[in-house]
Protein backbone atom coordinates (compact mmCIF):
# COMPACT_ATOMS: atom_id res chain seq x y z
CA UNK A 1 0.00 0.00 0.00
CA UNK A 2 2.74 2.45 -1.05
CA UNK A 3 1.78 3.27 -4.51
CA UNK A 4 1.64 7.20 -3.43
CA UNK A 5 4.69 7.19 -0.85
CA UNK A 6 5.88 10.54 -0.35
CA UNK A 7 3.81 12.50 -2.43
CA UNK A 8 2.13 15.52 -1.08
CA UNK A 9 -1.86 15.39 -2.42
CA UNK A 10 -4.58 17.92 -2.16
CA UNK A 11 -8.11 17.08 -2.83
CA UNK A 12 -10.62 19.25 -2.95
CA UNK A 13 -13.64 18.76 -1.80
CA UNK A 14 -12.74 16.67 0.28
CA UNK A 15 -15.13 16.97 3.38
CA UNK A 16 -18.00 14.84 1.60
CA UNK A 17 -19.29 12.27 -0.56
CA UNK A 18 -16.40 11.19 -3.66
CA UNK A 19 -14.07 13.42 -2.23
CA UNK A 20 -13.59 11.80 0.56
CA UNK A 21 -13.51 8.46 -1.18
CA UNK A 22 -10.41 9.72 -2.75
CA UNK A 23 -8.81 11.10 0.28
CA UNK A 24 -9.37 8.04 2.11
CA UNK A 25 -7.56 5.81 -0.82
CA UNK A 26 -4.90 8.01 -1.45
CA UNK A 27 -3.84 8.74 3.01
CA UNK A 28 -3.96 4.53 2.48
CA UNK A 29 -1.23 4.48 -0.65
CA UNK A 30 0.87 6.71 1.59
CA UNK A 31 0.38 9.91 0.15
CA UNK A 32 0.10 12.73 2.60
CA UNK A 33 -3.81 14.37 2.15
CA UNK A 34 -4.85 17.80 2.16
CA UNK A 35 -8.27 17.43 3.01
CA UNK A 36 -10.07 20.61 2.16
CA UNK A 37 -13.70 22.14 1.84
CA UNK A 38 -15.73 24.99 4.18
CA UNK A 39 -16.86 22.55 7.01
CA UNK A 40 -13.97 22.56 9.15
CA UNK A 41 -15.62 20.00 11.82
CA UNK A 42 -16.30 17.52 9.05
CA UNK A 43 -13.10 17.95 7.52
CA UNK A 44 -10.95 17.42 10.66
CA UNK A 45 -13.43 14.05 11.71
CA UNK A 46 -12.19 12.81 8.15
CA UNK A 47 -8.79 13.88 9.14
CA UNK A 48 -9.24 12.17 12.70
CA UNK A 49 -10.19 9.19 11.04
CA UNK A 50 -7.42 8.33 8.25
CA UNK A 51 -4.63 9.30 11.26
CA UNK A 52 -6.67 6.78 13.36
CA UNK A 53 -5.94 4.50 10.81
CA UNK A 54 -2.40 5.00 9.89
CA UNK A 55 -2.31 7.77 7.32
CA UNK A 56 -1.41 11.05 7.03
CA UNK A 57 -4.02 14.10 6.26
CA UNK A 58 -4.23 17.65 7.53
CA UNK A 59 -6.88 19.90 7.25
CA UNK A 60 -7.30 23.49 5.19
CA UNK A 61 -10.25 25.70 4.69
CA UNK A 62 -11.45 26.55 1.31
CA UNK A 63 -14.28 27.70 -0.61
CA UNK A 64 -14.07 27.21 -4.17
CA UNK A 65 -15.84 30.05 -5.35
CA UNK A 66 -13.25 32.83 -3.19
CA UNK A 67 -9.86 32.72 -5.16
CA UNK A 68 -8.09 33.89 -2.23
CA UNK A 69 -8.92 30.55 -0.80
CA UNK A 70 -8.16 28.64 -3.46
CA UNK A 71 -4.39 30.07 -3.93
CA UNK A 72 -4.07 29.96 -0.11
CA UNK A 73 -4.48 26.34 0.01
CA UNK A 74 -2.08 25.87 -2.63
CA UNK A 75 0.69 27.91 -1.58
CA UNK A 76 0.29 26.83 2.22
CA UNK A 77 0.41 23.17 1.18
CA UNK A 78 3.78 23.97 -1.04
CA UNK A 79 4.99 25.69 1.86
CA UNK A 80 4.32 23.25 4.20
CA UNK A 81 5.31 20.48 2.77
CA UNK A 82 7.91 21.49 -0.19
CA UNK A 83 5.83 20.58 -2.70
CA UNK A 84 1.91 19.53 -4.22
CA UNK A 85 2.79 16.08 -6.36
CA UNK A 86 -1.14 15.71 -7.07
CA UNK A 87 -4.37 18.04 -7.44
CA UNK A 88 -7.75 16.65 -7.32
CA UNK A 89 -10.20 18.76 -8.51
CA UNK A 90 -13.16 17.84 -7.36
CA UNK A 91 -15.44 20.44 -5.21
CA UNK A 92 -18.20 21.45 -7.48
CA UNK A 93 -21.61 23.00 -6.92
CA UNK A 94 -23.73 19.72 -8.22
CA UNK A 95 -26.23 21.56 -9.89
CA UNK A 96 -28.48 18.54 -11.33
CA UNK A 97 -31.63 20.53 -10.87
CA UNK A 98 -30.79 23.81 -12.47
CA UNK A 99 -33.34 22.91 -15.65
CA UNK A 100 -33.44 23.83 -19.26
CA UNK A 101 -32.14 26.94 -21.25
CA UNK A 102 -35.34 28.89 -20.29
CA UNK A 103 -35.35 28.04 -17.03
CA UNK A 104 -32.24 29.14 -16.10
CA UNK A 105 -31.93 32.28 -14.67
CA UNK A 106 -27.91 34.32 -15.22
CA UNK A 107 -27.08 34.61 -11.49
CA UNK A 108 -27.98 30.57 -11.49
CA UNK A 109 -25.65 29.94 -14.45
CA UNK A 110 -23.12 32.26 -12.88
CA UNK A 111 -22.62 30.35 -9.79
CA UNK A 112 -22.23 26.84 -11.26
CA UNK A 113 -20.13 28.12 -14.21
CA UNK A 114 -18.21 29.55 -10.92
CA UNK A 115 -17.90 26.90 -8.74
CA UNK A 116 -17.89 23.95 -11.29
CA UNK A 117 -15.73 25.63 -14.34
CA UNK A 118 -13.73 29.16 -12.89
CA UNK A 119 -12.87 27.08 -9.64
CA UNK A 120 -10.99 24.31 -11.60
CA UNK A 121 -9.18 26.53 -13.83
CA UNK A 122 -7.93 29.08 -11.29
CA UNK A 123 -6.52 25.86 -8.86
CA UNK A 124 -5.27 24.42 -11.76
CA UNK A 125 -3.45 27.94 -12.81
CA UNK A 126 -2.17 27.99 -8.78
CA UNK A 127 -0.60 24.71 -8.95
CA UNK A 128 1.20 24.64 -12.54
CA UNK A 129 4.43 26.78 -10.79
CA UNK A 130 4.75 25.07 -7.76
CA UNK A 131 4.67 21.34 -10.12
CA UNK A 132 6.92 23.15 -12.46
CA UNK A 133 9.78 23.66 -9.68
CA UNK A 134 8.85 20.22 -8.69
CA UNK A 135 9.33 18.94 -12.29
CA UNK A 136 6.40 17.75 -12.45
CA UNK A 137 2.78 16.77 -10.67
CA UNK A 138 -0.52 14.79 -12.16
CA UNK A 139 -3.56 16.71 -12.25
CA UNK A 140 -7.18 14.87 -12.04
CA UNK A 141 -10.45 16.78 -12.77
CA UNK A 142 -13.68 15.47 -11.73
CA UNK A 143 -15.80 16.10 -14.83
CA UNK A 144 -19.43 14.02 -14.96
CA UNK A 145 -21.00 11.70 -17.01
CA UNK A 146 -23.70 14.73 -17.68
CA UNK A 147 -21.35 16.30 -20.00
CA UNK A 148 -21.19 13.42 -22.28
CA UNK A 149 -24.75 13.90 -24.42
CA UNK A 150 -27.42 16.47 -24.35
CA UNK A 151 -30.36 16.13 -21.80
CA UNK A 152 -33.54 17.14 -20.41
CA UNK A 153 -32.39 19.35 -17.76
CA UNK A 154 -28.95 20.46 -16.15
CA UNK A 155 -27.84 23.09 -18.73
CA UNK A 156 -25.30 24.69 -16.50
CA UNK A 157 -24.08 21.98 -14.80
CA UNK A 158 -23.40 20.13 -17.98
CA UNK A 159 -21.82 22.67 -19.80
CA UNK A 160 -19.63 23.60 -16.70
CA UNK A 161 -18.50 20.06 -17.18
CA UNK A 162 -17.98 20.39 -20.25
CA UNK A 163 -15.60 23.02 -19.91
CA UNK A 164 -13.76 21.10 -17.66
CA UNK A 165 -13.27 17.85 -20.18
CA UNK A 166 -11.35 20.80 -22.61
CA UNK A 167 -9.57 22.56 -19.59
CA UNK A 168 -7.87 18.90 -18.82
CA UNK A 169 -7.13 18.62 -22.91
CA UNK A 170 -5.72 21.87 -23.34
CA UNK A 171 -3.79 21.62 -19.37
CA UNK A 172 -2.62 18.51 -20.91
CA UNK A 173 -0.64 20.10 -24.19
CA UNK A 174 0.54 23.08 -22.42
CA UNK A 175 2.03 21.30 -19.80
CA UNK A 176 2.85 18.20 -20.89
CA UNK A 177 6.59 18.70 -21.43
CA UNK A 178 7.33 20.38 -17.91
CA UNK A 179 6.12 16.82 -17.05
CA UNK A 180 2.84 17.63 -15.70
CA UNK A 181 -0.44 15.56 -16.94
CA UNK A 182 -3.55 16.38 -16.67
CA UNK A 183 -6.65 13.56 -16.79
CA UNK A 184 -10.47 13.90 -16.47
CA UNK A 185 -12.57 11.59 -14.02
CA UNK A 186 -16.26 11.30 -15.28
CA UNK A 187 -18.11 9.57 -12.81
CA UNK A 188 -21.60 8.05 -13.49
CA UNK A 189 -24.54 7.69 -10.59
CA UNK A 190 -22.34 7.99 -7.34
CA UNK A 191 -24.48 6.82 -4.36
CA UNK A 192 -22.52 8.62 -1.31
CA UNK A 193 -23.66 8.23 2.88
CA UNK A 194 -24.42 11.99 1.94
CA UNK A 195 -26.92 11.58 -1.36
CA UNK A 196 -28.35 7.97 -0.94
CA UNK A 197 -31.52 9.33 1.22
CA UNK A 198 -32.15 11.88 -1.58
CA UNK A 199 -31.90 9.74 -4.44
CA UNK A 200 -35.43 9.20 -5.46
CA UNK A 201 -35.48 5.09 -6.10
CA UNK A 202 -37.22 5.80 -9.48
CA UNK A 203 -34.24 7.82 -10.55
CA UNK A 204 -31.78 4.74 -9.38
CA UNK A 205 -33.72 2.40 -11.06
CA UNK A 206 -33.52 4.07 -14.44
CA UNK A 207 -29.82 4.22 -14.08
CA UNK A 208 -29.64 0.63 -12.79
CA UNK A 209 -31.57 -0.28 -15.90
CA UNK A 210 -28.88 1.11 -18.42
CA UNK A 211 -25.33 0.39 -16.05
CA UNK A 212 -23.94 -2.27 -17.95
CA UNK A 213 -22.74 -4.17 -14.13
CA UNK A 214 -25.46 -4.89 -11.34
CA UNK A 215 -24.80 -1.90 -8.79
CA UNK A 216 -24.35 1.56 -8.79
CA UNK A 217 -21.37 3.50 -8.56
CA UNK A 218 -19.42 4.09 -5.17
CA UNK A 219 -16.92 6.83 -4.01
CA UNK A 220 -13.86 4.52 -4.12
CA UNK A 221 -15.31 3.36 -7.37
CA UNK A 222 -14.01 7.24 -8.60
CA UNK A 223 -10.87 6.76 -5.87
CA UNK A 224 -9.46 3.76 -7.42
CA UNK A 225 -8.51 5.08 -10.78
CA UNK A 226 -7.57 8.48 -8.97
CA UNK A 227 -4.78 6.53 -6.88
CA UNK A 228 -3.41 5.22 -10.43
CA UNK A 229 -3.57 8.64 -12.16
CA UNK A 230 -1.78 9.86 -9.05
CA UNK A 231 0.49 7.72 -9.71
CA UNK A 232 4.01 7.04 -11.32
CA UNK A 233 2.24 3.25 -13.00
CA UNK A 234 0.53 6.43 -15.14
CA UNK A 235 3.25 8.44 -16.17
CA UNK A 236 2.35 8.09 -19.81
CA UNK A 237 -1.44 8.93 -19.52
CA UNK A 238 -2.35 12.38 -20.15
CA UNK A 239 -4.69 14.78 -21.63
CA UNK A 240 -7.40 11.35 -21.49
CA UNK A 241 -11.23 11.55 -20.17
CA UNK A 242 -12.00 8.39 -18.22
CA UNK A 243 -15.85 7.25 -17.62
CA UNK A 244 -15.94 5.26 -14.32
CA UNK A 245 -19.70 4.98 -14.62
CA UNK A 246 -20.64 1.14 -15.00
CA UNK A 247 -20.63 1.19 -18.94
CA UNK A 248 -23.89 3.94 -18.90
CA UNK A 249 -22.51 5.73 -21.88
CA UNK A 250 -20.81 2.64 -23.48
CA UNK A 251 -24.13 1.38 -25.51
CA UNK A 252 -26.52 2.57 -27.33
CA UNK A 253 -29.76 4.34 -26.20
CA UNK A 254 -32.17 1.06 -27.12
CA UNK A 255 -30.29 -1.06 -24.89
CA UNK A 256 -32.36 -1.36 -21.52
CA UNK A 257 -35.63 -1.14 -23.48
CA UNK A 258 -34.97 -3.80 -25.43
CA UNK A 259 -33.83 -6.32 -22.18
CA UNK A 260 -37.25 -5.49 -20.69
CA UNK A 261 -38.30 -6.78 -23.48
CA UNK A 262 -36.03 -10.08 -23.46
CA UNK A 263 -35.18 -8.93 -26.79
CA UNK A 264 -32.09 -8.16 -28.81
CA UNK A 265 -33.56 -6.12 -31.75
CA UNK A 266 -37.02 -5.43 -33.00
Amino acid sequence: MDRLQGKVAIVTGSTSGIGVGIATLFAKEGAQVVICGRRQEKGQAIVDRIVADGGKASYHFLDVTDTDTVKKLIDDTAETYGKVDVLVNNAANVGLKDGRVDEVSLDMWDAIIESDLTGTFYATQCVLPHMQKNGGGSIINIGSSASVAGDLGSVAYACAKAGVNSLTEYTAVQYGRDNIRCNCVRPGLIVTPENDAHVPQVLKDIFLDNILVNRYGCPEDIGHLCVYLASDESAYVTGQIMDVDGGLNSHTTTVAAFRALNSRTW
